[in-house]
């Protein structure tokens, strides 16, 4: 096994593309091609997780936020940050991280929150606008169901629970073929009319090489006739946040206790109880304050977040309940997400969580 391979199923599970333009999801250290003797999947990659890394004879670290956000001018080892990348490259461990990519996806982080606190119907709390387009173009009717096939096959297609969706419309095309040209129909220098159907589907925005690749391999004309246009739909299925609801209403005081039970939190903080029950939650895992609006908007009774400032639980206004549970105790719990997902696909390789406790943060 590569370690491309357990790269590529990372990115099969949230692509590249969903991470923020401040982010720096992706490998960061090492070599794809290299041999993968073993994963340790933690949520920093520190100097004492690639030292865990060296004394279990695992070359790949996986984490959830990258040691190296900004740029390196210098790498002397004067911070945490140069210390772990010096001893990754000494050592040649790969650390390779899937940070906002995995926040933003329904079956990332946020899922895994909601899940330990016994949602259901979750939604994406602000999906993004911009990551979808829409193909058009035009089939002989007997070839129509082939091209169809291939384009679904390479990822178009797919709206909400829903695959394969497209719509379909009969039309007369026509050309005429000039010198040189290869005509699958048609004489040349005459005009020719052919039935077609145009199809239209849509994709997301980074598949786009692969569904015209598809596209133009399966279609049977020399010259194939199509159009892309970029969506400002909203993607529900890519964005920041979750929603979800309790199957059965639960008391504020209750609900507060259940997170501090599902979390392990010694403390957590909080805004002034609204005495109702809490039926319609919203998280984030991380640092969440950006989306206190949209929570309240969406009519949910408490949001869980963290790195709450001061000034910032005034935002919650007495419409839902603002609950700070700590950064690292909101995502602690990517671990056994990342675990799940190479385990799932590699059951027979080493892949293991991270023993190092790399939270920094310590309560009296």
């Amino acid at each position: 096994m590569k370690i491309q391979d357990a790269i590529q199923l990372l990115e099969q599970w949230a692509p590249p593309a969903y991470q923020e333009n401040y982010d720096n999801a992706g490998l960061l250290t090492g070599n794809a091609a290299w041999d993968c003797t073993g994963i340790i999947c933690c949520l920093d990659a520190t100097a004492d997780v690639v030292n865990e890394a060296v004394q279990k004879k695992c070359n790949l670290v996986v984490a959830h936020h990258p040691i190296i956000f900004g740029g390196l001018k210098k790498i002397t080892g004067r911070n945490y940050v140069e210390q772990t990348v010096i001893a990754a490259i000494k050592n040649d461990i790969a650390i390779y991280a899937i940070h906002t990519n995995l926040d933003n996806v329904m079956a990332g982080v946020n899922n895994r929150i909601a899940e330990k606190l016994g949602l259901v119907n979750c939604r994406i709390l602000a999906p993004k606008t911009g990551q979808l387009m829409k193909l058009y173009t035009f089939v002989p009717v007997e070839h129509a169901e082939n091209v169809r096939s291939a384009v679904f096959k390479a990822g178009a297609g797919y709206i909400g629970n829903y695959s394969e969706c497209s719509f379909n419309m009969e039309g007369a095309g026509t050309f005429k073929a000039g010198e040189g040209a290869n005509p699958f129909v048609g004489p040349h220098n005459i005009r020719h009319e052919e039935k077609e159907i145009k199809i239209e589907t849509v994709f997301p925005a980074y598949l786009q090489k692969a569904v015209v690749a598809a596209l133009i391999q399966s279609h049977p004309y020399e010259e194939v006739a199509y159009d892309i246009v970029a969506l400002q739909n909203e993607f529900a299925q890519v964005g920041s946040g979750l929603t979800g609801e309790l199957a059965v209403p639960v008391p504020e005081e209750q609900f507060l206790k259940d997170i501090k039970q599902a979390f392990g939190l010694q403390m957590l903080r909080h805004t002034k109880l609204m005495g109702r029950p809490v039926s319609k939650v919203a998280i984030c895992g991380g640092a969440g304050s950006f989306l206190t609006g949209r929570a309240i908007n969406a009519g949910a009774d408490m949001y869980i977040t963290s790195d709450i400032k001061y000034h910032e639980f005034f935002d919650a206004d007495s419409r839902l309940v603002l609950a700070d549970i700590g950064h690292w105790e909101s995502e602690q719990f990517t671990i056994d997400l990342l675990f799940d997902i190479l385990q799932s696909k590699f059951p027979t390789f080493a892949v293991l969580k991270t023993g190092v406790r790399t939270n920094p943060v310590y309560y009296f």
